[in-house]
């Protein structure tokens, strides 16, 4: 062998033994956690839903898609070892008819005699009004449930809160005709998909 083809193979390998040892190994490679975009902003002054906001206790209705049904306050499940205000046991007396609600949860509120403010109901009667004004109407409604009542229709902004609270302040409330002592208003903002209260009382917990 040369002396210059020596020199040559000195080189490549001293270069090639660097690289090796520069090299990290696959456990000290950098791994990134996975990557969690940034939302989508919604806009402010979009279509919302105002409705009225009862005072009672948060109800809901499960049906899976095997036709199981389960009855739920707003943290847990309810037996009848366990109920809330008798809730379970008005569900599964009219659980044939709360099944055309479909499968999925359909929250509401379980209102009325006993519970909160009352709203005059005679004694012993009770209600359940489902939130989603936008699916549920008097119409389509099963015939054992109420629907929360639709105040307002429109863009958002803070001229249609104010106008829709007043109104309710004055009128009282929608969903038991003369009681007037309504707590306030629910707006659905559409875009963002979230409900949000507005209370008359501002001491209001939550």
């Amino acid at each position: 062998m040369t002396r210059q083809k020596r020199i040559k193979q000195y080189l490549i390998s001293t270069i090639t033994k660097s690289e090796t040892r520069n090299q990290k190994p696959e456990t000290m490679r950098k791994t990134y956690p996975s990557f969690i975009p940034f939302p989508k902003i919604p806009r402010l002054f979009k279509e919302c839903v105002i409705t009225e906001k009862i005072d009672g206790t948060n109800g809901l209705i499960h049906i899976t898609g095997t036709g199981d049904f389960f009855v739920d306050s707003r943290n847990r499940w309810l037996t009848e070892e366990s109920d809330n205000h008798g809730f379970r046991q008005w569900a599964m007396e009219n659980k044939d008819e709360l099944m055309k609600l479909g499968v999925g949860s359909h929250h509401g509120e379980w209102w009325g005699s006993g519970i909160q403010r009352g709203y005059n109901l005679p004694e012993g009667e009770k209600r359940f009004s489902l939130f989603n004004a936008s699916v549920w109407n008097e119409s389509n409604k099963p015939t054992s449930c109420h629907v929360v009542p639709t105040l307002y229709i429109g863009e958002f902004s803070t001229t249609a809160i104010e106008g829709v609270m007043d109104r309710l302040k004055d009128h009282g409330s929608y969903a038991s005709s003369g009681f007037m002592n309504p707590e306030g208003i629910i707006a659905y903002h559409m875009a963002a998909g979230k409900y949000f209260k507005v209370p008359f009382d501002k001491n209001h917990k939550g």
